[in-house]
This record gives C-alpha cells, structure tokens and sequence, in this order.
C-alpha cells in the first residue's frame, strides 16, 4: 500500500466515522444552538485538537500503553465516564433552573467561555479511551513500510481532523438557519435536558465498557 492509497483508504473509514452521530455531534449541536457559532467552533477545535493529540501519540507510541497496561486504561475509563456523567448532570441542572440562557452563553466580554468551551470538547476526546484504542488499532494497517510512521501517523490524523472540521462546519450552517426557532427559552430547555440525557448516557456506557 503507497502513501496515497493508504490516505484515501483511511479517509473512507474515519469519514464513516465521523458521519455517525455520537458524542462529538451532540456537543457541537448543543453548542451551536444554545451558545452560538463561536462556542460551537471552540467545542470542535477542542475536539480535533484531542484527536490530533491521540494520532500524535500513537504515532509516537505512547497510547499503545492503553492497550498494553490494564490499569492504564482503566483509570483513563473511569475519568472519562466521570467527567461525562458530571458534564451531563450540569446540563440537567441548569435547564431546571431556567438558567440555560445564562450558563450556555458564555460569549460575553470577559466570561472566559471560549476557553470554557474548548476545553469541554478536547477534555471529551482525551477522555475517551476508546478514541486511543482506536488509534492504535487502525493506523498501523494503513502505514506503508517505506515512510516514517511517526510523520505517517500525524499526517493521518490530520485526514481525520480535516474531515471532522468539515463536518463540524456543515452541523453549524444548518444549525444557523434554524436557531430563530430553536433559541426559543422552552426549546432550548429540552435540547439542554436531551443534551444533558445523551452525554450521561455516553458517560454509563464507558463505565459499563470493559477493555
């Protein structure tokens, strides 16, 4: 298999991916809606940056550890399902409150949010072991024996990182064309409590999962 080959084969597989609806999609959803395009695009750069992290350090062999060391991976589980359920639960509790406007935009001069934001979606991707396990799994039948697998690897997961931005791009267009309806207060507090069911039960999968 030559470089080309092997980029396009790729290609076909993430994309698959990245088109079925998971985690990722809910959060830039949510975002989009509830907070506007800018937190949307710090969710999914946050996101790709974690997916560029994990296709770094595979590439350098550091996330074979997850599927080498046992324990490793079941520390990484557990944080990642904590944080999840603990990020779902939040949501549920501020559409209680009726305070989803307040908390899901955090757009204004001085609140941090884009930072806020960012953060949720790359602490969601470098949390997820499965998104290491993967990594390990799959980039090594797509390297070729005459390239450097380290520059292999990382230009990879730059194909996954392009294909999740595009993505990303056209959840957030559409989400614009229809936010007049969907910023109304009692629909955005159903998308926040369905948000918030959906990321909890993400986060009761992992735990459930065993490696």
């Amino acid at each position: 298999m030559d470089v080309h080959s092997s980029i396009v084969s790729f290609a076909v597989v993430v994309g698959l991916l990245t088109l079925t609806p998971g985690l990722d999609t809910a959060l830039v959803l949510r975002t989009s809606l509830l907070a506007g395009r800018r937190s949307a695009w710090a969710v999914v750069l946050g996101i790709q940056a974690g997916t560029m992290l994990w296709g770094t350090m595979t590439a350098a062999g550091l996330s074979a550890v997850l599927s080498a060391s046992h324990l490793a991976y079941e520390i990484l589980r557990w944080a990642g399902a904590a944080y999840l359920i603990w990020m779902g639960v939040q949501m549920l509790r501020h559409s209680r409150k009726g305070d989803a406007d307040e908390v899901a935009t955090p757009e204004r001069p001085g609140s941090g949010g884009w930072w806020s934001a960012f953060r949720r979606g790359l602490l969601t991707n470098l949390l997820n072991p499965k998104v290491g396990v993967f990594y390990v799994a799959m980039l090594p039948q797509f390297m070729p024996d005459d390239v450097p697998h380290a520059a292999m690897g990382v230009l990879l997961a730059g194909v996954h990182v392009g294909e999740g931005l595009l993505w990303s791009a056209l959840l957030i267009g559409f989400t614009g064309l229809v936010r007049g309806w969907l910023r109304r207060p009692s629909v955005k507090r159903g998308l926040d409590r369905l948000t918030g069911l959906i990321v909890i039960g993400f986060g009761l999968r992992l735990a459930a999962q065993q490696s």
